[in-house]
């Protein structure tokens, strides 16, 4: 039975592929305030590595908003750093690196992206994963470690980060119906993404960790299907029973990234074939799941609930 060293575990992805891994798997799950690996030097990250002796480093950790220095340090730096300590102290033993749609760029629209596209990132984020995942798959085709790369594509789902337009979404939507607002604006471009469930992710590693050997790297992990942002949007606020008028308004600081990529579409026949991996919940679930999720926002929709026939808790 494959021993798991999860790394990133309080983040919105971390913690789900804990919950995913922990009963299958024995997972020994750091949070950035015990492993901070963009502070932690090279010789105590190896140390940590040869103390723990996995047999499966699991990546997820990482960060969304920054500068360009931010995410070279989070994403470039902490993977070169990661694969020298475990090439050090676990030699062959299995990496797998949580990467990101935003590696492949712009795509052409109705074009749904298979992992062998040449990816012209529009921004540092972008650019900072896809120079990680060339290094973690130069070391894998070196043979310094078993490298698997799953470039996740927009995950929804319960714990979402804020500044997510969902997240954002989410809130308005919640406030507009506890007031009786006949609107909200929300900054909506018209952009195309494919959503995939934060808990569909956590299986696709999983599947990654028991996978066997195979000569591919990289995997896409998303749903197979784009959907208008707006649309998505909507549906959430009927899920939330919020009929009024949802309008254009203030865009985030990274919008202009967003605008860039106006489509987005994972082919995942890779994923399929070589790790027996699919998607098991649709859009609708995921967005249920995120609305009725405890947190800040809970005891609003506790409220609602009870006005629109939506589970109280």
């Amino acid at each position: 039975m494959s021993r798991v060293l999860l790394l990133g575990a309080s983040g919105f992805l971390g913690r789900h592929i804990h919950a995913v891994l922990a009963p299958h798997l024995p997972v020994r799950a750091l949070a950035r305030r015990e492993c901070d690996l963009a502070a932690i030097g090279l010789p105590q990250l190896t140390a940590l590595i040869a103390q723990e002796r996995p047999d499966v480093v699991v990546l997820a950790a990482g960060r969304i908003v920054g500068s360009g220095h931010d995410f070279v340090q989070a994403h470039v730096v902490t993977t070169a750093k990661l694969i020298e300590a475990m090439a050090s102290a676990v030699p062959g033993r299995r990496l797998i690196r949580i990467g990101s749609a935003a590696e492949y760029g712009a795509v052409p629209p109705g074009v749904a992206v298979d992992e062998t596209y040449a990816g012209v990132p529009v921004g540092e984020y972008g650019i900072s994963h896809l120079a990680a995942t060339r290094l973690a798959d130069l070391a894998g085709a070196a043979d310094r470690i078993d490298v698997l790369v799953l470039r996740v594509f927009n995950p929804v789902g319960p714990g979402m980060p804020p500044g997510n337009v969902l997240c954002r979404a989410t809130a308005l939507i919640s406030t507009a119906v506890a007031t009786g607002a006949a609107d909200i604006e929300v900054g909506l471009h018209d952009t195309y993404r494919d959503f995939v469930d934060v808990r569909d992710v956590a299986a696709a590693v999983l599947a990654a960790v028991r996978c066997g050997p195979r000569p591919e790297r990289i995997f896409n992990v998303g749903s197979g299907r784009a959907v208008a942002t707006r649309d998505v949007v909507r549906l959430l606020a009927d899920i939330a029973g919020f009929t009024g008028e949802i309008r254009d308004g203030s865009f985030a600081p990274d919008a202009g990234r967003s605008a860039a990529v106006p489509w987005m579409c994972a082919d995942i026949a890779r994923s399929s074939r070589v790790l027996g991996w699919e998607p098991a919940y649709d859009l609708a679930a995921s967005l249920t799941a995120l609305w009725w999720a405890d947190g800040e926002l809970g005891p609003v929709r506790t409220l609602i609930g009870s006005r629109s026939g939506g589970p109280a808790r």
